[in-house]
């Protein structure tokens, strides 16, 4: 009997070493339940109606399959002013606004060094796959993680993080600090996908063998609409005063021959003002899939695609242009492409994609103005003509205002300290002055920004904007509707709904089939994906997990 009880406690304690001993194979571990890829992509300039204006022309396996069966998030804001491409994307993916991640505009006046920075430049670093000294590109300004890094750092650098888009700043700031590799097209007469030393040495093999194929010159071809003009009834006319157009063509009208007005519009770029820079992003984000086994294991890669042609195009010729219907229409076929991609070479189930924008867009303000709704053009000349004056008058000297950009006011704040004025007057005494002017809406110094709290409203947005170290001593917001721009096309940058309101679909593995009107924040996109996958939110995220989206 003893040795019975003896050989059990033996057999019991052999078997408990062993489980202790046992390590989990990483097919039993929680990343097993995860999508084994993220598809993050982001249409640069797309207001939320271009969903619905243009759906009767969608296909069924674009933006209708999304909706059909992923969820649309039908009322979603950007939650900040400006609402720009460079703070919209790292917004989108860090899950907080400019106050927190810094990326407070495109370009921007920086106090320290007196000069204009660029959100992605970076002079420590050179380009790679081109000669060109302009492309010396990294995240660096950005001071938050995106939920990429957060994949990256929960996987032990295992899942891979790849940003893509035709803009440097679409690639770079979505895919991380700590991506494997951020690539963006260089034009002129390159006309290559190109990346920096950021991220690499050398081009990977499949990446020199796209350039060298000649794809991007077998878009240098007719731009003509898809389908019959005449069924393009959800936009305004072809021919109009509205529009900006092309060097080298009399009209913005139908159809373009862009190799030939490539020699006029900086060759290789005139791609990125036509529905095909959307289409050789695709084919670039298809090759990215297939050559870096992108959700080919268990550990979940993620992948950032930023069409950004859709914003040149906005820009150039307005938001009720033919040729954004037409673009919006070949981006529907681009999209289709990929998903059908993702179907084989990932599996149905096996991924997770949210698409949305970085901003929306204001209609041409010339076009609003001859059907009677307010709207206008600004003159900054006048505006810092007649605060020039006001400053000589009020304070006795010259040389207190450094810079005037982003509808911000910087001081000299070292001559200010060296007169003995106050800063905070003098950033009051502005605001007083400038509120008087014409289509001066609203207007805030820096130290109300930094100490009085606004729950909501412009102010709100303007605060969610505002970074204490990088932004103005005085922030201006226009009259609505009123812009900084030429005549012609459409651009974005207020806190207004046209500006403000933009698509949200989520699809894919983990998702739920529905919609909601109810309100949805930007920020609120970065922590529903490190919801989904179980890691770390960034480490500067505001937003919230949108749980009722979440199978």
């Amino acid at each position: 009997m003893k040795n019975i009880l003896y050989l059990s406690f033996i057999f019991i304690a052999c078997f408990s070493c062993k489980a202790q001993n046992q390590i989990p194979s990483e097919n039993n571990t929680i990343i097993n339940n995860n999508p084994k890829l993220v598809v993050g992509i982001v249409v640069d300039q797309m207001r939320y109606d271009y969903l619905t204006r243009f759906y009767s022309k969608y296909g069924e396996g674009g933006f209708k399959r999304m909706m059909r069966e992923g969820f649309n998030c039908k009322n979603n804001h950007f939650n900040y002013i400006p609402t720009k491409t460079g703070p919209g994307h790292a917004s989108v993916f860090t899950g907080t606004t400019p106050k927190y991640h810094g990326v407070i505009a495109n370009d921007w006046y920086d106090k320290e060094t007196k000069n204009m920075v660029y959100c992605a430049g970076d002079y420590s670093v050179l380009a790679v796959g081109t000669d060109s000294d302009l492309e010396r590109m990294s995240p660096h300004r950005m001071k938050t993680t995106t939920f990429a890094d957060e994949n990256r750092l929960f996987t032990q650098s295992k899942g891979k993080s790849i940003g893509i888009s035709i803009k440097d700043r679409g690639a770079i700031l979505p895919a991380g600090h700590s991506a494997n590799a951020a690539y963006w097209f260089r034009g002129k007469d390159e006309g290559n996908f190109i990346s920096s030393t950021y991220y690499m040495k050398d081009l990977p093999k499949w990446v020199k063998s796209f350039n060298a194929s000649k794809i991007a010159e077998s878009y240098l071809k007719d731009w003509n609409t898809l389908y019959d003009i005449s069924t393009y009834t959800e936009s305004g006319s072809d021919l109009n005063t509205f529009e900006g157009g092309f060097k080298g063509k009399e009209t913005a009208t139908f159809p373009y021959d862009l190799k030939k007005l490539s020699q006029q519009n900086a060759g290789f770029d005139i791609l990125k003002v036509s529905p095909y820079g959307n289409s050789i992003v695709a084919d670039f984000a298809i090759e990215a899939i297939k050559n870096e086994q992108l959700g080919k294991d268990n550990i979940t890669d993620v992948l950032t695609v930023s069409f950004s042609s859709t914003d040149y195009i906005g820009h150039n010729f307005g938001v009720n242009s033919k040729e954004i219907e037409d673009t919006y229409i070949r981006l529907d076929k681009d999209l289709e492409h990929i998903l059908k991609v993702l179907d084989s070479e990932v599996g149905k189930g096996n991924y997770t994609v949210f698409l949305t924008s970085d901003h929306g867009a204001i209609n041409v303000p010339s076009y609003l103005k001859s059907v009677k709704i307010p709207a206008g053009y600004l003159n900054n000349v006048s505006l810092k003509t007649k605060l020039s004056v006001f400053m000589k008058n009020a304070f006795e000297t010259e040389g207190l205002i450094e810079n005037i950009s982003n509808n911000q006011i910087f001081l000299n704040r070292e001559k200010i300290k060296a007169l003995d004025l106050d800063l905070d007057d003098v950033q009051e005494a502005i605001v007083n002055e400038i509120i008087t002017y014409k289509n001066v809406y609203k207007a805030y110094s820096a130290s109300t920004m930094s100490t009085v709290h606004f729950a909501d409203g412009v102010e709100n947005l303007l605060q969610k904007g505002f970074n204490q170290k990088r932004s103005g001593d005085v922030l201006i917001i226009e009259d609505p509707a009123y812009i900084s721009y030429g005549k012609t096309g459409s651009t974005h940058g207020s806190g207004l709904n046209y500006d403000t309101h933009v698509p949200l679909l989520f699809f894919g593995k983990g998702i739920k089939h529905g919609q909601t009107l109810r309100k949805t924040e930007i920020t609120d996109i970065a922590p529903t994906m490190s919801a989904l996958l179980g890691i770390s939110f960034p480490n500067g995220a505001i937003g919230q997990p949108l749980e009722f989206v979440l199978d």
